[in-house]
């Protein structure tokens, strides 16, 4: 016996920037769609993934030694902003990249 292919929709849960989902809702208005869902898989068909290169950079994972008030005001505010404490730590070096390069 075959088994039969189920191509009934399946729920996919998936993290957006606020301003895609804004997005997302102009232009399901804007092409007259009916749901997000709709908007997406629309995406999906009309989206060229064979020429797709992601533009991620590599990362590394590196240690460093901080003082315990550091570390909890990091925390801290990691929680408070929802993010997380590498992407506070990313931030904040390029930003002092960004000061040194406008010293010169």
């Amino acid at each position: 016996m075959a088994k039969k292919k189920n191509n009934a929709p399946a729920p996919l849960t998936f993290d957006l920037p606020v301003s895609l989902i804004g997005k997302l809702g102009t232009n399901q208005k804007k092409l007259g769609l009916k749901s997000a869902s709709e908007v997406v898989r629309l995406a999906i068909s009309e989206f060229d993934f064979e020429a797709y290169e992601a533009s991620a950079e590599e990362h590394r994972q590196i240690s460093v030694r901080l003082p315990a008030d550091i570390k909890t005001k990091l925390t801290k505010v990691a929680k408070k902003k929802s993010v997380s404490v590498g992407e506070l730590l990313r931030v904040a070096i390029d930003g002092l990249e960004a000061k040194k390069a406008k010293k010169k």
